[in-house]
């Protein structure tokens, strides 16, 4: 299948949504926006569009950037980017023209 990666970038899991933090937020709207899988990686550093560092510290690791990915059909990642401009937390994101499968799906067994 042909469609979009969507990667985003929080500063922070600081941030809250909904009573939620910025990931299980963006995982939710994930979830609404019909997209069945999405990669989530904690950063031990990085620097923001404003120059800022953050970093996952030993003591507090609110400051610890994270990414999370997606992989969808364009209007499903659409969508989500509609949801999160107007959410009100400050994400930067990436987004490229992708192809995509899900491989050795008939072979998985419950048992």
């Amino acid at each position: 299948m042909k469609g979009s990666q969507l990667t985003l970038f929080a500063d922070n899991q600081s941030h809250r949504k909904n009573h939620m933090t910025v990931v299980e937020w963006i995982l939710h709207e994930v979830r609404k926006a019909g997209i069945e899988g999405a990669t989530v990686i904690e950063a031990g550093e990085s620097i923001d569009v404003h120059g800022k560092y953050h970093a996952a510290r030993f003591v507090e690791l609110v400051d610890q950037p994270v990414v999370v990915t997606v992989a969808a059909e364009d209007e499903r990642v659409d969508a989500l980017l509609d949801t999160l401009r107007h959410g009100g937390v400050p994400l930067f994101y990436t987004r490229c023209r992708v192809e995509y499968e899900t491989l050795g799906a008939s072979e998985i067994s419950s048992g």
